[in-house]
């Protein structure tokens, strides 16, 4: 393969751009904007790939983000941090920590750049702190003539809204400004529950808790349920023996394992999904917030979620696991649930109303087709908006109907990019021409 050919993550995109270029300031990245629209080719800045849909693929000119990766400026009293667009999670988490402050919510890896994390709607369970897009306060972009802009809820509001879950299609984002808490301990409750404790006391443990998702394991009659909550501590980490032998060896290389087992053996999951769904036990710990939201994951696999609203979750599940028995899906991944508020970001999946996320996930060498097919049937029965960096069906005819800001979006998008210099074929489905 050539130097210049990019994947992503999970194996299933990747792109030879006609030109890689990798700018090191905003004006960089304006200067490369301008030329791609003088050789008439696209531009995008993909963060780490670890979008499962194309939204990163760069086909004309591709900005590799590692240059843009300064923290301009921490604000310890405001809370207000300003970094650059390449800057990766796990660095912003670490720095940020350094100076008490901390994300108030996130997803479970840091993996991403902030701009690839945030342009998709990286989301994360709370019932009171929102996603990523919620948190943002300000940005910067590369607009389709070169230019450079701010944005923010009083300066450019509409460009704002919706350019802050923006999939790269307005503009290049070149910083990002956060609206940080101080840092905060989490103290971490796993258990085991059954399938129907789970569903009966849906309402308690969203109301309970302050983030809370759990995992089905198909097949079975197997969750586990994660319960993360405040508290002024002590810190009381898992031990360095505890937290391998249950994050590493049992999730990721006993779980590895089972993979390979049931993707030879198909007559297995149903057993090995009820001794794992048994293996994981119930555990407490506290730690520092963001080493709590988050784990590694080195299993490879393909993954699809949808947002629906939070009160069609107990009926999108019971169908779900109906659809399990009716069309004879062999799954050995579970199925996982979380929650969030409302969310003002335009296409943010959880734009104004609370939802509940449903993200299915697929072996990478299995034939994902039918079963993902099958839940987004069911999701899209129940007004349910597709994760913009996960696999999906979805185009613009359908997505204008679920986002009620979707058509301010694309005037916004007109208006900006009328030449489309930040297109690519994702955005052409998602969004239009």
């Amino acid at each position: 393969m050539s130097q210049q050919t990019w994947r992503n993550w999970a194996g299933n995109h990747q792109v030879t751009p006609a030109r890689v270029l990798s700018p090191r300031s905003t004006d960089e990245v304006s200067a490369a904007v301008r030329r791609a629209a003088e050789d008439g080719l696209t531009v995008r800045m993909p963060g780490t790939g670890h979008s499962f849909t194309g939204a990163a693929v760069a086909e004309g000119v591709m900005l590799r983000p590692g240059g843009l990766s300064a923290v301009r400026s921490i604000d310890t009293a405001s809370g207000l941090v300003t970094a650059e667009a390449g800057l990766p999670l796990w660095r912003l988490n670490q720095l940020l920590d350094e100076h008490g402050l901390a994300l108030a919510n996130m997803g479970d890896i840091q993996e991403q750049t902030l701009a690839g994390a945030s342009q998709t709607g990286t989301h994360g369970t709370g019932r009171d702190a929102a996603g990523l897009a919620s948190q943002i306060v300000g940005l910067e972009l590369v607009l389709a003539d070169g230019s450079v802009v701010t944005c923010s809820r009083t300066e450019r509001p509409e460009l704002f809204h919706a350019a802050t879950v923006g999939l790269g299609a307005l503009g290049i984002v070149t910083a990002i400004t956060w609206q940080t808490v101080p840092a905060f301990l989490l103290k971490a409750h796993e258990a085991p529950m059954t399938w129907d404790e789970v569903l009966n006391r849906l309402d308690e443990l969203d109301h309970d808790n302050e983030h809370f998702e759990f995992f089905w394991f198909p097949h079975s009659e197997g969750c586990l349920t994660k319960r993360n909550n405040r508290v002024e501590g002590p810190r009381a980490p898992l031990g360095a023996v505890k937290a391998w032998l249950d994050d590493e060896f049992l999730s990721n290389t006993v779980f590895g394992a089972a993979q390979r087992l049931t993707k030879a053996f198909p007559k297995t999951i149903r057993t090995v999904n009820g001794i794992s769904a048994k293996l994981l036990g119930e555990r407490t710990y506290t730690d520092t917030s963001y080493k709590v939201f988050t784990a590694s994951r080195t299993v490879k696999f393909r993954e699809q979620e949808y947002a629906i609203p939070r009160e069609n979750l107990d009926a999108a599940l019971r169908e779900l696991r109906r659809a399990f028995d009716r069309r004879g899906w062999q799954v050995s991944f579970p199925v996982e649930v979380r929650l969030l508020p409302a969310e003002d970001a335009w296409l943010s999946m959880a734009h104004g109303r609370r939802s509940a996320f449903i993200a299915i996930h697929m072996y990478r060498p299995l034939d994902h087709t039918a079963y993902f097919e099958g839940v987004e049937e069911i999701m899209t029965s129940l007004g349910g908006r597709p994760h913009w960096g996960k696999m999906h069906t979805r185009d613009a005819a359908y997505l204008e109907q679920v986002y009620p800001r979707f058509g301010d979006f694309a005037k916004t998008r007109d208006e900006l990019d009328p030449d489309r210099r930040f297109l690519n074929p994702y955005t052409r489905r998602v969004l239009g021409a």
